[in-house]
């Protein structure tokens, strides 16, 4: 079969925080895709927050180009005018299904859903109440049989996004598979205090939950002699929903997973480490498949990388963005081998805190550290500095990068008709936000007393 079936398997808020990125956690299962195929350890998302993010795995532009620069049910969504991932497949043969969890919409603009289904491109939509891991692995290995049974189902490569509501929090369902929390050791970005151990063990739990029902669809896929035949994905939509990472466009809220399996095409044990965003995605899977996409996407396809190590890299740079998540807070980046570079266009926090941690036990912790407010611009060494601690904007020794940094993210701004450069972009605050602000621990209410 030279026309592979793809296999999309994406979770929810887990950066890298795996066993195959040498995370104490237990993700077997995961880790099996790793060391059978191919593991990505410079991969990023262009946004820290689950729809942009999505919305560029799914059009290979950045958000400012594919329009969901917010959450879909706070009213943000993809130009109708744009060609998804699953639109170029079905055009190229495939059936197109979507299984589980989306956090996508396409010309809704203005609306309040979590997913537009067959407008984005899905022939087959097959939802999960509450997309937990078993309840999907469920469904989509129900799919694979039916696929694999001889009828007409099976007669076209398929495309399948599959998709988990973990590692999202809330965490305290998942405390049946918690690790102990006094063998946890936070990442270095993370305070080290019982309050962050016990919430990582609980993040644990959700990662070992995720973890069973991947084992369930790749055992699946191997047991109906599918797997030689199908290129299976997995990743995630962006960094682990903690202080520093999530929400910000620091290397811990824009580090994604990527891995990448097919046995007989793609060599076991891999490992690439070239600069790539997950723009980059769906040309890859385009060529993969021999599908015509469409023009002016703003990813470059890695498959070389795939098929000779040593081809050239397809990018040296890549850009961020957040406008809004849960509040307003909008931020643009570059990020290259060596350097990051953070413009803040309105005032707000040093460390932008999403609701979800603001009112987490981790994040209580760090209140008063990040809620002191911002500066125009920050840049980091990022070899000397890997976890951005030391703002050069300031220093004179590195003045040139800073402007030349500076003028490639205006540039880039420019290009895309960003929104920004028309002033504050109008949309719509989480409303739980209120009651934060009503008891003063909200930034706003801190700083505007």
């Amino acid at each position: 079969m030279t026309t592979p079936n793809i296999l999309l398997l994406i979770s929810h808020d887990t950066g890298r925080y795996l066993g195959c990125y040498g995370k104490e956690v237990a993700t077997p299962a995961i880790d099996r895709i790793a060391s059978e195929g191919v593991r990505f350890d410079n991969y990023y998302c262009p946004a820290p927050q689950c729809s942009p993010s999505r919305g560029s795995i799914l059009t290979g532009r950045y958000p400012q180009r594919h329009g969901m620069i917010g959450l879909s049910h706070l009213g943000f969504s993809i130009h109708p005018t744009v060609t998804t991932l699953p639109m170029s497949l079905a055009e190229a043969g495939y059936e197109t299904a979507l299984i589980g969890f989306s956090h996508e919409t396409i010309g809704e603009e203005g609306g309040d859903r979590t997913s537009s289904g067959a407008k984005l491109g899905y022939e087959t939509v097959l939802p999960v109440p509450g997309d937990r891991a078993g309840d999907v692995a469920a469904k989509t290995v129900g799919f694979l049989q039916d696929r694999a049974s001889g009828g007409e189902e099976g007669k076209r490569p398929f495309f399948a996004s599959v998709g988990f509501f973990e590692t999202h929090r809330e965490f305290d369902e998942y405390g049946p598979l918690a690790d102990p929390a006094d063998e946890i050791v936070p990442p270095p970005y993370l305070l080290d205090t019982p309050a962050v151990r016990e919430e990582l063990a609980l993040l644990h739990g959700s990662a070992k939950a995720l973890d069973a029902g991947i084992e369930r669809i790749i055992g699946e896929l191997d047991r109906l002699g599918l797997s030689e035949d199908t290129l299976v994905i997995y990743t995630t939509d962006h960094g682990i929903a903690f202080p520093r990472a999530k929400g910000t466009l620091l290397d811990a809220g824009l580090e994604t997973a990527l891995l990448m399996r097919q046995p007989g095409t793609l060599q076991a044990g891999q490992v690439v480490e070239d600069l790539l965003c997950n723009v980059d995605l769906m040309p890859t899977l385009l060529e993969a498949a021999g599908a015509q996409g469409p023009e002016e996407l703003d990813g470059v396809s890695f498959l070389p990388l795939l098929k000779a190590p040593q081809a050239a890299p397809p990018r040296d740079h890549f850009f961020a963005e957040l406008s809004w998540h849960d509040q307003y807070h909008p931020m643009r980046a570059i990020r290259t081998n060596e350097f990051k570079y953070i413009r803040n266009f309105e005032n707000g926090p040093a460390v932008y805190l999403p609701l979800d941690i603001h009112r987490s036990p981790s994040g209580i912790e760090v209140r008063d550290q990040y809620y002191e407010p911002n500066v125009p611009e920050e840049l980091y060494d990022l070899q000397k500095d890997p976890l951005e601690q030391h703002n050069l904007a300031g220093n004179p020794q590195y003045q040139k990068m800073l402007e030349t940094l500076r003028e490639q993210v205006e540039r880039w701004m420019e290009r895309t008709d960003d929104r920004l450069l028309q002033g504050k972009i109008p949309g719509l605050m989480a409303p739980e936000w209120q009651e934060q602000i009503d008891n003063g621990s909200a930034y706003s209410a801190r700083r505007n007393p």
